[in-house]
């Protein structure tokens, strides 16, 4: 393999779905670089990857992105992973790839699965383009200040949210949106207990309220009119 940053798409829930590309590059490389090394070791386990991992997180990626480029200019390979999906994407390695690319080393892309587009495309609405937003801010201001923000969007929005806020979020959507906006909610998606749902605010909270909420969550809130 030729010296560089390799970015390389985990799967989202089911391991099944890692390419062939991504397995030659895990094991090709010469060190892993991964979010949460205990997550990433059952990947790497399942396919008998014996690759070196070190962590990076957002806690010490500037840290981190100094010793990736030395090994690099040294004439090494880095392969970057995240828990789930493509780095970068709601998740940490945004500033590694930035001080590589200052330090002008290659970085190259192994695509691979995003709970953002698998979303969209359960919920069939994604034809004309989406707007993905991430996680809401943690504080109750700053996610009614985003979601006054996308009111008169008119793509979809497309938010991350932890299972343990899903029917506060859904509070705020009908309280700040509407209560008659449609809303699309993927859980736990590729996994075995997979469950997609669409329709008010109060008809989704409806499916969850009485129940615990395991799994992180898609949600797409719908254009007011679409």
């Amino acid at each position: 393999m030729e010296s560089g940053l390799y970015i390389v798409g985990t799967p989202i829930g089911n391991l099944g779905d890692i390419s062939f590309r991504a397995l030659e590059t895990l094991k090709g490389v010469d060190l892993i670089v991964a979010e949460d090394t205990r997550h990433t070791r059952r990947l790497t386990d399942r396919y008998e990857i014996s690759t070196h991992m070190m962590s990076c997180h957002k806690f010490n990626e500037n840290q981190r992105s100094e010793q990736i480029i030395e090994r690099i200019q040294n004439g090494g390979t880095v392969a970057m992973v995240t828990d789930s999906g493509m780095p970068c994407i709601s998740d940490p390695g945004s500033r590694v790839i930035l001080h590589c690319r200052e330090a002008g080393i290659p970085i190259t892309a192994v695509p691979g699965p995003a709970a953002v587009t698998t979303a969209v495309a359960l919920s069939g609405f994604g034809e004309k383009g989406f707007i993905f937003a991430g996680f809401l801010p943690h504080k109750s201001g700053g996610r009614k200040r985003d979601l006054l923000k996308w009111a008169d969007a008119d793509l979809p929005v497309v938010l991350y949210e932890s299972p343990y806020r899903l029917i506060k979020v859904l509070n705020e959507i009908e309280e700040h949106l509407g209560a008659g906006r449609t809303v699309f909610v993927g859980r736990e998606l590729t996994k075995k207990f997979e469950e997609c749902t669409c329709g008010t605010p109060q008809e989704i909270r409806a499916t969850y309220e009485q129940r615990t909420v395991k799994g992180e969550c898609v949600v797409i809130i719908l254009p007011e009119k679409h």
